[in-house]
């Protein structure tokens, strides 16, 4: 039996969610459908207000309420390090593991050739602007260890060769792998034992 027009609508968009699958977002609408005044309303709620409130740092790019985020508003955060990531889940890891305590820059991506993506596609030139206009004595490279994160890296270093001292994460981040899926003691460790690059 399928679901009524209105749930098969809300159970097609919850699947479309990362990690969700069609029986995924089934089970959790009927969940939240179930727990209506507990869960369901008060999320509805939630989800309006970022829908009308949330955007993108005009600095780094992270996501916030205003148009600066909270990071890029601290002058406590104004230390001469810039921290570069791909995305802002890439940032928010950065961030749960509580070590790093300068600024950052969203990149939005990585260089891909086969995707068409280049660095006008992706915040590479905010980058140079900001290591031009801002304080920066270092740049890390806190780009995921796969093929494209890596080619974005050196391009980047490259980029700001002679200009800025440029380290990269070293222990602890696998070849392959994604920060967001670091547990904070790995992100730690890296960031404590980066490199020249």
């Amino acid at each position: 039996m399928s679901a009524p027009n209105q749930l098969q609508n809300l159970i097609d968009l919850m699947a479309r969610l990362p990690g969700l699958g069609p029986r995924s977002a089934r089970r959790a609408v009927l969940h939240l459908v179930k727990k209506r005044a507990l869960v369901l309303l008060p999320l509805a709620e939630a989800m309006r207000q970022v829908a009308e409130t949330a955007r993108e740092c005009l600095n780094c790019g992270n996501i916030g309420t205003t148009d600066l985020c909270e990071i890029c508003e601290s002058g406590k955060r104004a230390n001469g390090e810039l921290c570069i990531v791909e995305d802002v889940a890439d940032l928010w890891a950065m961030e749960r593991a509580a070590v790093f305590r300068g600024r950052y820059h969203v990149l939005g991506g990585t260089l891909s050739a086969l995707d068409a993506i280049g660095p006008e596609e992706l915040r590479i030139p905010k980058l140079i602007d900001r290591v031009a206009t801002e304080q920066i004595t270092e740049v890390i490279l806190a780009l995921n260890a796969t093929v494209d994160g890596q080619t974005t890296a050196h391009y980047i270093a490259d980029q700001l060769e002679g200009r800025v001292k440029v380290t990269s994460l070293a222990q602890g981040v696998p070849i392959g792998g994604e920060l967001d899926y670091l547990d904070d003691g790995t992100i730690s460790a890296a960031l404590k034992a980066r490199k020249s690059v």
